[in-house]
């Protein structure tokens, strides 16, 4: 926050307004803020739901848009648009550290300077989305309907006025990549999963019925809580047993590399790799599994084919074998962190290394299992590169990150690709939930 000078002496702090001290001068603050929200989501719905116009014509401000912009950058040299979107990032952080600083001062001038930036700069922000003719109306209502109300909520600040508006800076850019990238197509994917395919006619729960009624929906709900089940679980088991044997073991820095090696490696080349372990053929055989079978007498396994449930241990196998070492290295140090005066002490308590494995060092390194655990858990729910390269979803492999790109990109139904992003997300969600709460916990007990 910003330093001011009041009454010749220095202080942290801007000067408290007697709004901060005024119980009644609080509630009439949070009624207008409260109509005025109300106000902008009614702006925000009869922008959405007003009467289309045939052949609705676009207004800029002048010739300078977000879309100008970027056709005008597409058509520069590739060596030339690196520096134009440098200078241009350095303009944007520029103004906003100017106003950082600056603004938030006692003054008439700073006081016209947070009344200017309020008002200009989200008209200049919405205005360069070239909104439509019949929305210009709402575009710039919403846009002076918003300044004005943090410029008020600002001025009435408990903390003084300019504490709002530097805060609003301060998480203003953020705050804005995260709803173009994350909010947005969230509440957007959550709407066309109640649409048809080509996303105009409402169908209800038809997409969600669809996934778990369906063969391909079916098997990809059935695969994905296999994958969710089994593969966080043996990834920790072996890396755990990892960690554990390895740790103070002779060469020990070989042998984590050795073991870590397959972290470095991308899901598609893991996938590729593992196509050839399994490769299925007459005659002479190049994959290892088939090689040994037939080295016994056996006759060659179409291993990705073989239904149900084996293929996708096959493929199981791969994503183990890469999350195995990053197990390993989390649990590994986790392990040395234990403190050696409890193991210690439970030796001479005359415990066996079984019972100091369990009774010390497992719930040592509790918080590092609960995230190692949901992390893979998390990748695992995700997972599509493996799925896509070794099997293509055939023979009932799919999963949920795979059917979700192959119902949109192959047979371009939105709706059924959005129903299934929503189970996705479902099944994400209960794991975000138990980390925030962790989170929570261990920051009350520091």
């Amino acid at each position: 926050m910003s330093q001011v000078i009041v009454d010749d002496v220095q202080t942290d702090e801007l000067p408290q307004t007697t709004h901060g001290a005024d119980a009644k001068g609080r509630r009439l603050t949070r009624t207008i803020v409260v109509v005025g929200f109300v106000l902008i989501a009614a702006l925000f719905f009869l922008l959405l739901f007003s009467a289309p116009v045939e052949d609705p014509v676009r207004i800029a401000l002048g010739p300078v848009s977000l879309n100008t912009f970027f056709m005008w950058l597409g058509n520069l040299h590739p060596l030339l648009q690196i520096p134009v979107v440098l200078a241009v990032f350095g303009a944007v952080v520029a103004v906003l550290l100017v106003l950082i600083e600056y603004a938030p001062r006692p003054g008439r001038g700073y006081f016209i300077m947070r009344l200017v930036a309020c008002l200009v700069i989200p008209l200049l922000a919405f205005m360069m989305l070239r909104p439509y003719a019949n929305a210009v109306f709402y575009v710039v209502a919403i846009a002076l309907l918003s300044g004005a109300l943090l410029f008020f909520a600002d001025y009435r600040s408990r903390q003084g006025a300019g504490y709002l508006f530097q805060l609003i800076l301060f998480m203003a850019p953020a705050s804005i990549m995260l709803l173009l990238g994350l909010i947005y197509p969230a509440i957007a994917t959550f709407v066309k999963s109640f649409f048809d395919k080509t996303g105009t006619d409402f169908v209800g729960l038809d997409n969600y019925v669809w996934v778990f009624t369906n063969a391909e929906g079916t098997w990809s709900v059935i695969n994905t809580l296999i994958w969710a089940l089994l593969a966080p679980t043996i990834s920790v088991a072996f890396g755990l047993a990892y960690a554990v044997f390895i740790d103070k073991a002779r060469g020990e820095k070989v042998l984590k590399v050795l073991v870590f090696m397959p972290v470095a490696i991308s899901f598609v080349g893991a996938g590729i790799i593992w196509k050839f372990m399994y490769d299925y053929r007459q005659g002479d055989q190049l994959g290892l599994m088939n090689a040994i079978v037939t080295m016994f007498g056996g006759d060659p396994v179409n291993w990705l084919a073989v239904k149900p449930l084996i293929n996708t241990f096959m493929l199981l196998i791969v994503f183990i074998w890469t999350q195995t070492g990053f197990a390993m290295v989390i649990l590994s140090a986790a392990i040395k962190a234990v403190p050696v005066e409890q193991i210690e002490a439970a030796e001479l308590d005359g415990t066996n290394a079984w019972q100091r494995f369990t009774n010390v060092t497992v719930p040592g390194i509790r918080s590092s299992l609960i995230v190692v655990l949901t992390t893979i858990t998390i990748m695992s729910l995700k997972v599509y590169d493996i799925v896509a390269v070794m099997t293509g979803g055939r023979d009932d492999t799919t999963v949920l990150g795979f059917e979700m790109v192959n119902q949109q990109q192959r047979f371009q139904s939105y709706g059924h690709s959005s129903a299934l992003a929503v189970v996705l997300f479902l099944f994400v969600l209960p794991l975000i939930i138990y980390n925030a709460r962790s989170l929570t916990k261990q920051r009350e007990i520091r």
